[in-house]
C-alpha cells in the first residue's frame, strides 16, 4: 500500500508544480488570476466503511481554485487601456458567445469596435446621437471618428449684479443707443453661434429706469434685436424688476426670460435664424459694483475629433477641437455570487457555470461593482517570492514520497531475500 501512497503523492506533487509554473509563467500576464492547487486525503472504502484505525491510500487533487485578489495597477500609454480596482469582470463578446475577462488591453479595430488582442469586443451601454446612455441590453461599443458638426446657439443663461446705487435713465430723453454709454447703466457680451458654426458677438446692456426698475436691451453684432412695441418709435427693452431685497421679481419679468430673435439675413452668412431663449432669472440688484457672476450659452463651431477618454464610470467619450465633449457609450462590468465558481476558458477569459451563478451587470462605481481607470492595466497577482516558495515544497514534497518508495522497496527487498 505504501507504493500506492507514494504514487498518489508524487502525481499530487507533480500537479502542484504544473498549477505553481502556470502561475508563474503568467506573472506578466495582465489581469491573470493566481491559481491553487487544493488536494484531499484518500480512503479505502469497506463493506462495514472506515473505521478508526482506517489507515489512507493517499492523496488526490480535488480542485484547482482561481484566486481572484485585486492585481497592481500600472499606468500605460494607451487611453484603451482599462483597468478595473475593486469587483467586477469585462463582458466581451465572442461571435455571439460571453465571455468574461480582466484583461483591459484594448483597441479599436477597422470597424470602430473596441476590442482585445484576441478580437473579442468589449459591451456596454451605447449612446445615441446626443451623447445620451441607453442603459438597456449591453451591446458590442463601437465608436465614432467623425467630426462634429456645429449647432445654432439656443440657450443663453447670464446671472448679473446691478449696482441699485446707478442713476436712472430717462428712455425719452435718452433713447437707447448701444454706440452711447450714457444712454445705458451696464454692458456685457458673449459669443453665440449659428447654425453653420459662425461666431457672433451678442451684446447685453442694462438701463435703469427707475428704483427696482430696469430694462434689457440686445445686440447681435452691434445691430439692436429689440423691436417698438408700444408704437412710439423706438425700441423697447425687456422688464427686470427687483425687490427690496435685490431679489427678482419673476412675475414682472416674465420670469426673467425672453426671446432673441434675429432673420437669416441679418445674419448674412447663409445660416438659418437665430431664435435665442435668453434666461435671465438668476440676476440681482445690490449695492455693489456691477459683476457678471453666470454667463453660457448652448452653441458651438464645428470640430474634428481629437482625442477618446474613458472616466472612472467606464463612460467613453469623444473629445473634440472646439472643446466640446460626448459619450458614445459605457462600459459595463459583471459580477458573480462565486466567481470560484468560473471556468477558465483560456486567453484569460472565464465562462460562467452553475457554481458561479449568474450573472449580475452593472456600471463602474455602482452598486458593489469597482471602478475603472483608463490608461492602466492590472497587474497578475501572482506573488513570485510566493510561487518560489511553494516550488521548493512542492519540490520537497516530491523527493519524500520519492524516498517512500525507495524504503517500501529496499524493505520488499528484504523479504525476497530471507532463506
Amino acid at each position: 500500500m505504501s507504493f500506492q501512497q507514494a504514487l498518489s503523492g508524487l502525481n499530487a506533487a507533480g500537479k502542484n508544480l504544473d498549477v505553481i509554473g502556470n502561475n508563474v509563467a503568467n506573472a506578466n500576464t495582465v489581469g491573470f488570476k493566481a491559481a491553487r492547487a487544493e488536494f484531499a486525503d484518500v480512503y479505502a472504502s469497506t463493506v462495514l466503511g472506515t473505521y478508526s484505525n482506517n489507515i489512507g491510500i493517499g492523496t488526490k487533487l480535488n480542485s484547482v481554485t482561481q484566486m481572484f485578489t485585486q492585481g497592481a495597477i500600472s499606468v500605460t500609454s494607451n487611453p484603451f487601456d482599462v483597468a478595473i480596482s475593486g469587483e467586477g469582470f469585462f463582458r466581451m463578446d465572442n461571435a455571439g458567445s460571453i465571455v468574461y475577462s480582466r484583461n483591459g488591453q484594448f483597441h479599436l479595430d477597422a470597424n470602430g469596435y473596441v476590442v482585445n488582442a484576441n478580437g473579442l469586443r468589449l459591451t456596454g451601454y451605447v449612446a445615441d446621437a446626443n451623447g445620451n446612455i441607453n442603459a438597456a441590453q449591453p451591446q458590442p461599443l463601437r465608436l465614432t471618428v467623425s467630426s462634429i458638426e456645429a449647432r445654432g446657439t439656443s440657450e443663453v443663461t447670464q446671472g448679473s449684479v446691478l449696482d441699485s446705487r446707478a442713476d436712472a435713465i430717462d428712455r425719452i430723453v435718452k433713447p437707447f443707443n448701444p454706440e452711447d454709454s450714457t444712454t445705458y447703466t451696464h454692458a456685457t457680451s458673449i459669443a453665440v453661434y449659428d447654425s453653420l458654426g459662425n461666431t457672433h458677438t451678442l451684446s447685453t446692456f442694462y438701463v435703469k429706469r427707475g428704483p427696482g426698475q430696469w430694462e434689457v436691451y440686445t445686440a447681435l453684432n452691434g445691430k439692436v434685436t429689440n423691436t417698438d412695441t408700444d408704437g412710439d418709435g423706438l425700441p423697447n427693452g425687456a422688464p427686470l424688476v427687483f425687490d427690496a431685497s435685490g431679489k427678482i421679481d419673476l412675475a414682472a419679468s416674465n420670469n426673467g426670460v425672453f426671446q432673441v430673435n434675429v432673420d437669416a439675413a441679418t445674419l448674412g452668412t447663409g445660416a438659418t435664424g437665430l431664435s435665442i431663449n435668453y434666461n435671465m432669472a438668476s440676476t440681482s440688484q445690490t449695492g455693489q459694483a456691477f459683476s457678471n457672476e453666470l454667463q453660457r450659452q448652448d452653441g458651438y463651431t464645428s470640430g474634428r475629433l481629437t482625442s477618446f477618454t474613458i472616466d472612472e464610470n467606464g463612460i467613453l467619450k469623444a473629445n473634440y477641437s472646439n472643446q466640446q465633449s460626448r459619450a458614445q457609450g459605457q462600459i459595463t462590468l459583471v459580477s458573480f455570487v462565486n466567481p470560484q465558481g468560473l471556468v477558465s476558458a483560456g486567453s484569460n477569459n472565464f465562462l460562467e457555470t452553475i457554481l458561479s451563478g449568474g450573472p449580475r451587470i452593472g456600471v463602474p462605481g455602482s452598486s458593489n461593482f469597482g471602478t475603472v481607470t483608463s490608461g492602466a492595466l492590472e497587474d497578475a497577482n501572482v506573488d513570485l517570492t510566493g510561487e518560489l516558495v511553494n516550488m521548493i515544497t512542492a519540490q520537497r514534497v516530491y523527493q519524500a514520497n520519492a524516498q517512500t518508495i525507495k524504503t517500501q522497496d529496499s524493505l520488499m527487498q528484504t523479504l525476497v531475500n530471507m532463506r
